[in-house]
């Protein structure tokens, strides 16, 4: 297989509370929702590793990188907050032409780890907080 062979398809973001989650990806950072389905099944259970799973799906289009809410129909066991410098972390970026002006248009219920920072590289980064903690970074170049 070479590199070729593959390209993204999706990021996908386990949640807990789907209903809770999407305005924040749909309304805060602005995807418009692309798709919304249910999948069960045998196939699905297999698929995933866990007997009788079930999930909504909801897909969003950011800029190219479609991004996937997933709740699964049962209760699973809650993660940490996640943090970035544990093995492991995971987040997800994207790009914005002014991270100063979509830091100030926050509602101000929106978490940040800090105000947006300009590092060594010359990239303004800022991050923000889903409704269940999920880390999304904000990247200017």
């Amino acid at each position: 297989m070479t590199d070729s062979d593959l390209s993204a398809h999706h990021v996908g973001i386990t949640v807990d509370d789907l209903e809770e989650t999407l305005p924040f990806y749909r309304d805060v950072l602005g995807f418009p929702v692309a798709d919304r389905f249910d999948v069960s099944g045998e196939a699905f259970s297999t698929v995933v590793g866990v007997e009788g799973a079930s999930a909504e799906f909801v897909h969003l289009e950011a800029g190219g990188v479609r991004v996937e809410l997933v709740e699964y129909g049962f209760d699973a066991t809650e993660m940490p907050t996640p943090t970035l410098e544990r093995p492991g972390a995971s987040h997800v970026g994207f790009a914005h032409e002014d991270v100063e002006t979509f830091y100030e248009g926050l509602p101000e219920d929106v978490p940040t780890t800090s105000e947006p920072q300009t590092t060594a590289s010359g990239s303004t980064v800022l991050f923000v907080r889903d409704p269940e903690g999920n880390l999304v970074e904000l990247i200017e170049r």
